[in-house]
């Protein structure tokens, strides 16, 4: 099987057939040692120093995600806005970025206070707005582009492939937030990108248990072992167990990811033209505006993301949210379970999410009862 190349779900059910190599377990146990001894010629003789930058547990699922996003190397983190800081961390003072409007609220958020305090100018731009873009990047100052696609909590979608483009004509490196489409969906790196972020919480650990986030870089150059070095000395790791249990909820990854988008899509069209619904974005719907983008940038499927705008305004929404029974009303998304989430709500004073917006995190549940959860909780 040397020239087979090996399926996503192979590679992730098999975890690269890591192994407890003392007992010759399938699962490789959980390494709790904060720290290692030198050999008594002073060397390290494992390659491990502190558990700040060296554990075991890290080893099996960065080494399965650079895998599964084809890039060169990655780097687990203790949560995906950890992971996405250190992108910007690396940045000089004076650098400049390009980010579409609509991305995740939290991250935004940190752009407009922290990134500019360190002296990180941040152009924002209309999502899907390619003349836009041309527009605000500036040659030799323009460091990195940042996309989130599909974009938190509308879904927009932007081209991987354009953005890679024009990042490379101004000298600039493309980062994207893999986090709703995950690795089995889209594979930025492939499109041209520098680098891929992950929230891990969601799709990847998908139970809902872990908080972690990872980078996967295209290129193990100067510029990924800097980002390295931030993390290792910023300290913004996983405990041993929690990268444990992302394993082993990445392991199901392909086969959840698969069900979600059915799921999702059967929900989609089973509300789409319904009489108390204004509008259901998904970019699996031919009616979605970046539908036929999606379908060229997404292999085998949509995503098990949606949201749903309520007629009648705010208090429609919060009331309809307030009548599922089924479907959790928390935050989070990408887990097993389904979640409804009034968006706006959560976001707070300046969100550009419309106030009637339900987002939905569609779940593995039988797609029918969440159907009909949603569908008495309209009739409520």
């Amino acid at each position: 099987m040397s020239d087979h190349k090996l399926a996503d779900a192979t590679i992730l059910a098999q975890g690269l057939a890591f192994m407890d190599e003392q007992h010759l377990g399938l699962i490789p146990g959980i390494f709790p040692s904060t720290t290692y001894e030198r050999s008594a010629d002073n060397s390290y003789p494992k390659g491990k120093i502190y558990t700040r930058d060296h554990n075991p547990n890290y080893e099996q699922p960065e080494q399965v995600l650079a895998a599964l996003e084809k890039g060169a190397d990655a780097m687990l983190f203790s949560s995906g806005m950890s992971a996405a800081t250190c992108v910007f961390m690396a940045l000089k003072p004076g650098d400049h970025v390009v980010v579409p409007n609509i991305i995740y609220w939290s991250f935004r958020n940190w752009l407009q206070t922290f990134a500019s305090d360190w002296g990180i100018e941040t152009t924002f731009i209309e999502n899907g707005n390619l003349a836009a873009l041309k527009a605000a990047v500036i040659p030799g100052k323009t460091k990195l582009l940042w996309i989130e696609t599909p974009a938190n909590p509308t879904w927009e979608i932007e081209d991987i492939a354009a953005w890679a483009k024009i990042a490379q004509q101004v000298g600039a490196r493309l980062a994207v937030d893999n986090t709703i489409a995950s690795p089995i969906l889209c594979n930025p790196i492939e499109l041209g990108a520098d680098i891929v972020m992950h929230s891990a919480t969601k799709y990847l650990n998908g139970h809902s248990d872990v908080l972690a986030g990872v980078l996967i870089c295209k290129e193990n150059d100067a510029h990924w072992q800097k980002m390295r070095s931030i993390r290792a000395s910023g300290g913004a790791v996983l405990g041993p167990f929690e990268a444990w249990l992302l394993m082993r909820g990445m392991r199901t990854l392909a086969i959840r990811v698969k069900q979600a988008c059915i799921n999702a899509m059967k929900f989609s069209q089973a509300f789409e033209q319904h009489p108390l619904v204004e509008q259901v974005l998904y970019p699996g719907l031919p009616s979605f505006n970046g539908h036929d983008l999606a379908k060229k940038q997404m292999k085998g499927g949509f995503g098990g993301m949606l949201s749903i705008r309520i007629k009648g305004g705010e208090a429609a929404a919060i009331k309809v949210a307030a009548h599922l029974k089924l479907i959790k009303r928390a935050t989070s998304l990408g887990g097993v379970e389904s979640l409804v989430e009034h968006r706006a709500s959560v976001e707070g004073e300046g969100t550009l999410c419309p106030s009637d917006l339900l987002r939905i995190s569609i779940g593995i549940e039988q797609v029918e009862d969440l159907i009909a959860d949603m569908q008495q909780a309209l009739e409520s």
